[in-house]
């Protein structure tokens, strides 16, 4: 009888450790757009206020997120972006896009079909009212122009620096790897950011583009071009924090001149409680914040 009892015992251990370890495991990734409105989000547009949607160039239909210009009769200088109102350091994120029709009349010829996301971003009350990108790490999506190859999940690097191979590289856009993708189809995007130490890009699966030591500096958009060209808020601020490690900021969706549309945002946070014994604990964390830990009483 005895030897039954522990029997059941030991299977009711096994059982309750099994159930513990999936829990750790199961990833709880966070929907950042709820397929509704723009609840959560804040817009910036290079000449105008935070939170003046100047022509709704941000639009929400048919549970997305798009960027539109159907009341602009011509671009000229609306840079805009749509910051997620919570920073994050140690991160994944994935979502899917697609171009859409054609550009504005008055957009650079180089943002046919030119967007992106902004990581690592400072927010968007910290932007001057004239800036038009945000001290970040932009993750920069090309469509094809049905004419050569034309890669996407590339890196831009407004007011930032990174290393490629363990080598600092001066260039404000850097290629990643992709294939090239033509028309209006959907493509899904992911990146895996870890604080500022190294940064994956994915396109469709794909792991396309690798950088380290993500820092702030490098000039604007190239070392010839200051934050002051670039009209950026609190100058000398950022001039202090030349060649700072940049190891968090916020989210933000990009408008350069080109319709596109987002959906499917989320993040899985890779920052939480590392304490095994916690009931929050998850296998999956990659740095620790154990002052969030619970435990069962």
């Amino acid at each position: 009888m005895l030897k039954s009892v522990k029997l059941v015992a030991f299977l009711l251990f096994l059982s309750l450790t099994s159930n513990a370890q999936k829990a750790a495991d199961k990833e709880e990734w966070q929907s950042l757009f709820n397929g509704k409105d723009l609840t959560g989000w804040d817009i910036k547009i290079a000449g105008h206020k935070v939170n003046d949607n100047y022509k709704n160039t941000f639009i929400v239909e048919d549970n997305m997120i798009r960027v539109n210009y159907k009341e602009y009769i011509k671009f000229t200088t609306e840079y805009g972006h749509m910051y997620y109102n919570k920073p994050f350091s140690h991160y994944k994120i994935r979502l899917q896009y697609r171009f859409t029709g054609n550009q504005v009349p008055g957009g650079a010829s180089w943002n046919v079909r030119n967007s992106g996301i902004m990581l690592h971003s400072q927010s968007a009350a910290s932007l001057g009212l004239d800036q038009d990108f945000p001290i970040s790490l932009e993750m920069q999506y090309l469509g094809g122009l049905n004419a050569g190859e034309r890669t996407t999940g590339n890196l831009c690097t407004p007011g930032t620096i990174v290393e490629i191979n363990g080598k600092v590289d001066e260039a404000h856009c850097i290629n990643s790897s992709s294939k090239t993708y033509n028309g209006d189809q959907w493509v899904t995007a992911e990146a895996i950011v870890l604080g500022d130490s190294i940064v994956y890009h994915m396109i469709e699966g794909d792991t396309v583009l690798v950088f380290t030591n993500p820092k702030i500096g490098g000039g604007y958009v190239g070392k010839n071009h200051t934050f002051k060209d670039g009209k950026v808020g609190s100058e000398d601020e950022w001039v202090r924090k030349d060649n700072t490690p940049l190891g968090s900021g916020y989210i933000a969706l990009q408008a350069e001149s080109h319709p596109i549309d987002f959906r499917n945002i989320q993040v899985l946070n890779l920052k939480g409680c590392m304490n095994r014994k916690a009931s929050n604990y998850k296998s999956y964390y990659q740095y620790p914040d154990n002052s969030a830990c619970t435990f069962n009483k």
